[in-house]
């Protein structure tokens, strides 16, 4: 039944091509997750479940937790947790774009990571360009048929 779970989920988040409706999905599959921030390498945010001023200072401190790691690390981490006891934050970075998300105490992190990298994935995915409608095809004029001679004349 999980893999079930798994498969729906990356279905229904594939489908999400805008930032900001990525982050609603992944609040909408994803009881764990309080909130969360899509921004890219520089810290700029793209969306947020936060108001743009808390917003802002989540993504500054998920680029220093990742600095940090970095440093005291074996390079570049690509996916972090840090635990309390009031709650869990969890950073991923898949190229440009990163993704902090806070959740409750004693998350199941493998499906917070699952989740947040398939958001991620999403967020960034190329919206495909809505095909131009085909013109319509001139209707043929009817050929014109001659009166039928019944033989009456």
């Amino acid at each position: 039944m999980l893999k079930t779970s798994r498969i729906s989920r990356e279905a229904s988040l594939s489908a999400i091509t805008e930032p900001k409706a990525a982050l609603d999905e992944l609040r909408e599959i994803s009881s764990q997750i309080e909130s969360a921030v899509l921004f890219d390498e520089k810290g700029k945010v793209l969306a947020a479940t936060l108001r743009d001023d808390r917003a802002e200072w989540v993504a500054s401190a998920a680029r220093m937790l990742f600095e940090a790691a970095a440093k005291a690390g074996q390079g570049e981490p690509t996916q972090l947790e840090a635990a309390t006891g009031e709650g869990s934050l969890f950073v991923v970075r898949d190229g440009e774009m990163l993704i902090a998300a806070a959740t409750l105490p004693d998350p199941t992190a493998g499906l917070v990571f699952y989740d947040l990298k398939s958001c991620l994935r999403s967020a960034a995915a190329k919206p495909k360009p809505k095909p131009k409608p085909k013109a319509r095809a001139k209707a043929k004029p009817k050929p014109k048929t001659e009166a039928k001679d019944n033989g009456k004349t």
